[in-house]
C-alpha cells in the first residue's frame, strides 16, 4: 500500500456522489490502507476516497489519537446544537474558514470487513465525520460557508499557488474500485 496523490479543488470527482461499497474484499482493504497512510502522511484529520480519485463511500479519520475508518456512513443528529470554528481540507490545502457544523453526531456504517460500526462524535470528531461524509456526497466545506465567507474563500482558492499549477498526471488502475473513469 502507499501514499497516493490527493485530488485538489476543481477535480470533478470531488463534486460527484460516491457509490455505495458492495464488495468488502481485498481491494477495499487496500483502499482503506492507502487512505490511512495518505491521511497520516499529510497530517489530516480525515480523508475520503474521492480525494484519492476513488468514487466509493469510504473515509478514514484521525481525531484525538483515534484512527479509524467508516464504509457507507449514515449520519444521525441527536440534537440541534451547533458549533462554529475553523475548518480546512486536504483538497483545499492551506486554507481555513469558520464553518458551522452540528456539535453532536452518530455515524453508522461498516468497517472494511463488513462488520457494523457506530461512532458517537462531538466537537472535532463530529466536525470530521460530517466533513468526510460531505465528501462522499460531492459537497466541499466551502459549500457550507455563509455567502460573504464563501466569496472570500473562492477568492483565496483562485489566488492559491496550488490552484495555478498544472494538475499532476494520475494513472488510473483498470480495476473499477480504483478510480474508474465515469
Amino acid at each position: 500500500m502507499s501514499v497516493r496523490p490527493i485530488r485538489l479543488f476543481g477535480d470533478p470527482v470531488l463534486r460527484t456522489r460516491a457509490d455505495e461499497v458492495v464488495d468488502f474484499d481485498r481491494q477495499l482493504r487496500g483502499l482503506v490502507k492507502d487512505l490511512t497512510e495518505t491521511m497520516l502522511d499529510e497530517r489530516g484529520a480525515g480523508l475520503a476516497a474521492p480525494q484519492l480519485g476513488v468514487s466509493l463511500r469510504v473515509f478514514t479519520f484521525d481525531v484525538d489519537d483515534v484512527v479509524g475508518h467508516l464504509v457507507n456512513p449514515v449520519l444521525e443528529f441527536p440534537d440541534e446544537e451547533e458549533q462554529d470554528g475553523p475548518e480546512g481540507c486536504l483538497s483545499v490545502p492551506g486554507l481555513y474558514f469558520d464553518t458551522k457544523r452540528r456539535l453532536n453526531v452518530v455515524a453508522k456504517g461498516f468497517d472494511m470487513h463488513g462488520e457494523p460500526v457506530q461512532i458517537v462524535g462531538t466537537q472535532l470528531m463530529a466536525r470530521c465525520l460530517q466533513h468526510e461524509t460531505d465528501h462522499l456526497d460531492g459537497v466541499l466545506f466551502v459549500d457550507r460557508l455563509d455567502p460573504a465567507t464563501k466569496k472570500e474563500a473562492m477568492r483565496a482558492i483562485r489566488e492559491a499557488a496550488w490552484a495555478n499549477e498544472p494538475a499532476p498526471e494520475v494513472k488510473v488502475s483498470p480495476h473499477p474500485l480504483f478510480g474508474k473513469p465515469r
